[in-house]
């Protein structure tokens, strides 16, 4: 795929991160009929309609605590600007920046119905025939395609994700692809200062995290961002690039062809270890029943290899050898 040239506009600091005007209001009484879809540290989602518009919405809100804190605001109104200023097919269209009554910050966007990746992995593990029905590799492999065109996209506007997992990425009910959660994204021009985790790797910060590993596994939930941290994330890198979107993605990949986490360890400390000098077996090796394409498994070691040199330098190469792949598996079926 030829790579594109300079004329797309760059996506920077300024457009993204100024907080609003201290005059600034909007009517806010047009939106009712709440109802709570997901609610997280620092913010809350919620459906309503749209009495101007006639349409249902999705309304997130910063939760009042966090509207507090200067680096939480920027942080919402970058996820709500890029994600506005990347109008992409698999993107979620923003419609509205506002403030509440109570002076909460808060931005609209299309409701989207369907459910995310790691839901459709999980039932995928679990040999669920309707699942592998539905989702055989070759709509698998599109899926991730469709994803990628919006990393690719993003990256030649200058900004880098830095937090795919399977849990952004959302799956339609009529096979349209998302790419959620652009709030921790790095613009350009901007260093990774406010990057997770927020100082370099060591283990005095790893061993102080091992006790939310633990307890997020006893719960049987799964820690989310570690698993896929590139290892010059890992370590602190603060000039990193699109090639730590790439790394995520193969884990990603990895993952949706083996139901395993290359990198997961028994605490977070264990886990950033292993980014940072494990190399995980290949997928097949893994996997050797699983009719995975050569080419497949060749992209996702290459995807998550150490040195971000040796690794793809572009999201447009991975696409090609993603459909380079899937048109591997579609001639052995």
């Amino acid at each position: 795929m030829a790579a594109p040239g300079d004329s797309y506009p760059k996506i920077i600091l300024s457009g993204t991160d100024p907080d609003l005007p201290q005059e600034f209001s909007n009517d806010f009484s047009k939106y009712s009929d709440f109802k709570e879809m997901a609610r997280g540290g620092s913010s809350l989602l919620r459906s309503c309609w749209d009495s101007i518009m006639g349409r249902t919405v999705a309304l997130k809100t910063l939760l009042p605590k966090a509207s507090q804190d200067e680096r939480q605001r920027r942080r919402f109104l970058r996820e709500a600007r890029v994600t506005a200023q990347l109008a992409h097919p698999a993107t979620v269209p923003v419609y509205e920046i506002g403030q509440t009554n109570e002076d909460e910050l808060y931005f609209t966007m299309k409701r989207i119905a369907g459910e995310n990746l790691f839901n459709i992995l999980q039932r995928l593990s679990w040999r669920d025939k309707t699942t592998e029905q539905e989702y055989p590799l070759d709509v698998l492999i599109d899926m991730i395609i469709q994803a990628s065109q919006a990393l690719a996209y993003a990256h030649v506007h200058g900004v880098i994700h830095r937090d795919v997992k399977p849990e952004n990425i959302w799956v339609g009910k009529f096979g349209e692809v998302i790419l959620l959660d652009w709030g921790v994204a790095k613009v350009w021009g901007q260093l990774d200062s406010d990057a997770v985790p927020t100082e370099p790797f060591n283990h005095k910060l790893a061993t102080s995290q091992d006790t939310q590993l633990q307890t997020l596994t006893l719960d049987g939930q799964r820690p989310g961002t570690p698993l896929y941290m590139s290892p010059e994330a890992v370590l602190g890198n603060r000039n990193i690039d699109e090639r730590t979107d790439i790394f995520s993605l193969g884990v990603l990949i990895y993952e949706m062809l083996t139901f395993s986490e290359p990198f997961r360890g028994e605490t977070i400390r264990h886990t950033f270890a292993n980014i940072v000098n494990s190399t995980p077996p290949p997928v097949r090796a893994k996997v050797p029943d699983g009719n995975i394409p050569e080419g497949l498994e060749k992209l996702v070691m290459k995807a998550i290899e150490k040195d971000p040199d040796a690794r793809y330098q572009s999201m447009l190469d991975v696409i090609d050898d993603l459909r380079a792949a899937r048109r591997e598996l579609l001639a052995k079926t």
